[in-house]
């Protein structure tokens, strides 16, 4: 099968952990390839994701790499199965790489932890308040993906939406709730928009006043989604325009701890939404 040039975020995730299942043996890619009797390029392009692999490949890896974890093993398992064409699709070719790879990883993530500091986490943005932040970007977009952009936002939604909806735990910075992104009015619909979200079972929301000063994460976007087991969880950060996927279990740790001290110095969810009524009241 020949190498993917734009292998997914699922690929990627699958292909990293193949190459931690390696490592954790202390193989080499040429000691490797020989257990699995093929070369170290198809090594190389398989931990890379840019080659497909499939359910008994993965069975026969983890038996050569003397893996134990048979929970792990049938989660890898259950990734390579999954050839799900998400909403996301309909903007390959039109959207940066990163775009997708973020609703791909939301789509199939058993729970997200989400913070955010400055902007409205982005599956809960209206399309005007979308449209102020993309507006500000720096050149400006082309007219096609501007609007690409704006559309591929607001359905982000749908993953807090479908039916089977994973748990959706939001940190939010009261700078976020108060920078009037668009003017007041769009700020304005869009605290409703978040305050009505607050009400579904599935969903928590959290704000972190400007009293509690400096903390942990306090200079950047975090989302943490939850794998089918923790060892598949993944970080993305978004602080540069790609973002940054993260996989490594002291990153995993480290991620987990930052956001468990926002949610313990953060308002409880009532305070919250007291803080958001507030808010909107006076706009």
């Amino acid at each position: 099968m020949p190498p993917r040039s734009n292998p997914t975020a699922r690929q990627q995730r699958l292909g990293a952990e193949l190459r931690n299942l390696r490592e954790g043996a202390e193989l080499s890619t040429e000691q490797a390839a020989a257990l699995l009797e093929t070369n170290r390029t198809v090594i190389t392009n398989t931990e890379a994701g840019r080659h497909g692999v499939s359910a008994e490949r993965v069975r026969k890896i983890a038996f050569r790499y003397e893996c134990t974890d048979q929970t792990l093993v049938d989660a890898l398992v259950s990734m390579c199965g999954d050839r799900t064409t998400g909403w996301w699709e309909e903007y390959r070719d039109r959207l940066p790489a990163a775009f997708l790879d973020i609703a791909e990883l939301e789509w199939h993530a058993k729970g997200l932890r989400v913070s955010t500091m400055t902007h409205m986490p982005g599956q809960f943005q209206t399309g005007a308040y979308a449209r102020a932040l993309f507006q500000a970007a720096i050149p400006p977009l082309p007219a096609e993906e501007f609007e690409a952009r704006v559309a591929h936002r607001v359905q982000r939604h749908q993953v807090i939406d479908r039916p089977g909806a994973p748990d959706y735990a939001l940190i939010i910075h009261e700078a976020a709730l108060r920078i009037e992104a668009g003017g007041r009015a769009v700020l304005r619909d869009q605290l409703g928009h978040l305050m009505s979200a607050a009400d579904r079972d599935n969903v928590t929301i959290q704000a972190i006043p400007f009293s509690a000063g400096v903390f942990p994460g306090s200079g950047q976007a975090i989302l943490y989604a939850l794998g089918p087991v923790p060892q598949l969880d993944t970080v993305h950060l978004d602080r540069t325009t790609a973002g940054e996927f993260l996989y490594s279990g002291t990153q995993l740790r480290k991620y987990r701890i930052q956001l468990d001290e926002m949610q313990r110095i953060a308002l409880k969810p009532a305070e919250t939404l007291d803080l958001m009524h507030s808010i909107s009241r006076s706009l």
